[in-house]
């Protein structure tokens, strides 16, 4: 006998014939770009913390308490310093829209990052107060983050995350928290489809716009994962082409994410440049923020 808890996931969701929906200017594929920026809000003895944040990419995981890591410091300072600004040239560039996936302690410590999406009208989705995982804290614990981080996003950036991704997954409490707390139009914390969504979440529909953990650079520290920046071009560059063939018929969303410390590195930034002047040389795909997609769906495709 198949348990009730499992009988309650949607396995199911747009099923063989989904419904026909469309993007603004009749775009085949929308792609979101995602700038994740978590430094400095890591785990280390400099906040009080049982344990350091390693490199990601390395099996050892670094100096330990009670000692400082100063050469993991460094890698995430990286980021902040050099990669964050490098991707942004990418991304001015080319004139596309960015959503920046940030920790609210990042933002308050480079406050030249959150003037840089001030200035280019990039949207913010939250990362958390630290970059820390929800799912280790009680309730109130996590409610308290979630609070905190929406109040630092207001001083630091001057508005609130109109939507949510937790520090790779989220607790079995985070999305209804969100409800709770108010001001969230939509939620990135599912990856079950190429569209958005809507899930009930305490008997309410929560929008979900899905994100990817396929077209995320993220996999640069997995095995098997992508063993050279080749291997994550290759991935986006096919996975664009499909969903543009589909989505003469299908229309899809395409989530591509990359973090500061590590496809700012040059020789993975430039995926980031190639791919992006590959997906804008086809016919049918529109690069838009998260916020403005959330929008859309909510303003054409209400729940029922």
């Amino acid at each position: 006998m198949i348990p009730e808890p499992v009988r309650g996931r949607d396995l199911v969701g747009y099923g063989p014939s989904p419904p026909r929906f469309e993007w603004p200017d009749g775009a085949r594929v929308v792609v979101n770009l995602v700038l994740v920026y978590e430094e400095g809000s890591e785990y280390s003895v400099l906040w009080g913390d049982d344990r350091n944040d390693g490199w990601g990419e390395y099996a050892d995981p670094g100096v330990q308490p009670p000692h400082r890591d100063p050469g993991t410091e460094s890698h995430y300072e990286y980021g902040s310093r050099a990669g964050v600004w490098r991707l942004a040239r990418i991304f001015d560039a080319a004139n596309v829209p960015v959503t920046v996936s940030a920790a609210a302690v990042a933002l308050e410590l480079n406050p030249a990052v959150a003037e840089w999406m001030r200035a280019h009208d990039h949207d913010l989705l939250g990362h958390g107060w630290r970059w820390n995982e929800p799912w280790t804290m009680s309730r109130d614990e996590e409610r308290e983050t979630i609070g905190r981080a929406v109040e630092t996003y207001e001083r630091v950036l001057g508005r609130p995350p109109e939507g949510w991704n937790s520090r790779s997954w989220p607790s079995e409490n985070t999305r209804e928290l969100l409800l709770e707390q108010g001001g969230f139009l939509y939620h990135s914390e599912g990856y079950s489809d190429d569209v958005p969504y809507y899930e009930p979440i305490g008997g309410k529909p929560f929008l979900v716009v899905p994100y990817s953990k396929t077209y995320n650079d993220s996999r640069y520290l997995m095995s098997p994962g992508f063993s050279s920046p080749r291997d994550f071009l290759d991935t986006a560059v096919w996975g664009i082409d499909e969903l543009a063939r589909e989505g003469q018929e299908r229309p899809s969303l395409m989530t591509f994410a990359v973090h500061a410390r590590w496809s700012g590195q040059a020789g993975r930034a430039a995926v980031v440049r190639r791919f992006i002047e590959h997906a804008q040389g086809i016919p049918g795909v529109k690069f838009m923020r998260r916020a403005d997609i959330a929008r859309w769906w909510l303003d054409h495709y209400p729940p029922a």
